[in-house]
């Protein structure tokens, strides 16, 4: 009986300091509404989960499947192939960039044409040439309707959406402070981009990236 005893608490005194510490943290942590850049930053300085942050309210992203992970190393195979030789860099989730004070994104993909453009922060960066995101089937509108209006309102010039529901790619670029379609691109077309010369991306091969093991 004794020996079982000392088995229980062994077992049972982790969990409880566990749930315990848990409950110091939801108390400590600002309640939704209430939080700040700098909470949000350090927040996410310290968690491996993808959160974003618009106005005081925090949302934790869906982890990437197999596939939304294939789809996104082709592109940026594709972009940083282009852009590196030309001076630019791209740089893939979860690197935040801030649309303006009190919010915050962790784009699929961002990109700037010059490597040095001032607004390529270490810890952050302020702004982007370009963003890709590959649509999350537990939320599509997330990436189709509510990003669409956060890169606009953040001045981003071309915002590209990989849907592989469809298997197409949308290319958006803004004009007047709102994104217009350069074109909707599905398979056996080729995408293209107003803003790098040059580029294109067969869209067959993008999505054909995770049966072919890429």
């Amino acid at each position: 009986m004794n020996a079982m005893t000392t088995t229980e608490l062994a077992t049972t005194a982790p969990a409880s300091r566990q749930r315990a510490l848990a409950s110091l943290l939801c108390d400590l942590l600002p309640s939704q509404g209430s939080w700040s850049d700098d909470a949000y930053l350090w927040l996410t300085d310290h968690t491996s989960r993808l959160i974003e942050f618009t106005d005081g309210h925090v949302q934790e992203l869906p982890m990437p499947t197999d596939a939304h992970q294939a789809v996104l190393a082709f592109l940026y195979r594709l972009f940083h192939d282009h852009l590196r030789p030309r001076g630019g860099v791209v740089r893939f989730s979860a690197l935040r960039m801030r649309i303006r004070e009190g919010k915050f994104r962790e784009p699929d993909l961002m990109m700037f044409r010059d490597r040095s453009d001032p607004r390529r922060q270490d810890r952050y960066w302020l702004g982007a040439d370009l963003v890709v995101e590959v649509v999350s089937s537990d939320d599509p509108d997330r990436d189709l309707v509510e990003k669409r209006a956060d890169y606009a309102e953040g001045g981003i010039p071309e915002y590209w959406i990989a849907d592989p529901r469809d298997e197409t790619i949308t290319v958006l670029t803004l004009k007047d402070n709102v994104y217009v379609e350069h074109g909707v691109f599905g398979c056996g077309g080729v995408a293209t981009s107003p803003l790098l010369e040059g580029f294109a991306a067969e869209v067959s091969a993008v999505f054909d990236a995770p049966k072919s093991g890429a």
